[in-house]
Parts: C-alpha cells; structure tokens; sequence
C-alpha cells in the first residue's frame, strides 16, 4: 500500500495494489474517485481537496493504526 500526496493540486491517493492496465475509474462524489482494477478489487481511492476532506487545516501528519493490536505509527508532513 502506499499513500501519496499532491500538495499543488491538493490530492491524495491510497493505492492498495502495484500498477496494472485497465483500471475503471467510478465517481463515486466531486471529491471522491475510486479506481477498480480488471479483477475487481480496489486498486486505489483519490481524494480530490485532500485536505478539506481529512481536516480543516493542511496535513501535519499522518496516523497509521493497527486496529487489532491497537499500536500506531505517526509519519509527520
């Protein structure tokens, strides 16, 4: 998995699986894609105004918590 984000476009992008050809891209909203590769599985999730979408201010960092274990890392911006 790796996240990226565009701070001049303001994008972020999740991208679950390595690159492959044929991805669909569904709309699901005017800030939200979600990028379906050719077997169905979520290849990736774009977050258009990343930033609106995830806290009011820019990133400062970022949260990665494993839920069953209940440890986190933070990767700071």
């Amino acid at each position: 998995m790796k996240l990226t984000y565009n701070p001049t476009h303001n994008i972020g992008y999740i991208r679950f699986r390595e690159k492959t050809t044929g991805v669909e891209t569904i709309r699901v909203s005017d800030e939200l894609n979600i990028d379906i590769a050719p077997d169905g599985s979520v290849y990736g999730i774009e977050l258009l105004n990343a930033n609106g979408q995830l806290r009011s201010e820019p990133f400062k960092d970022l949260v990665i918590e494993n839920a069953e274990t209940g440890k986190s890392t933070t990767v700071a911006f």
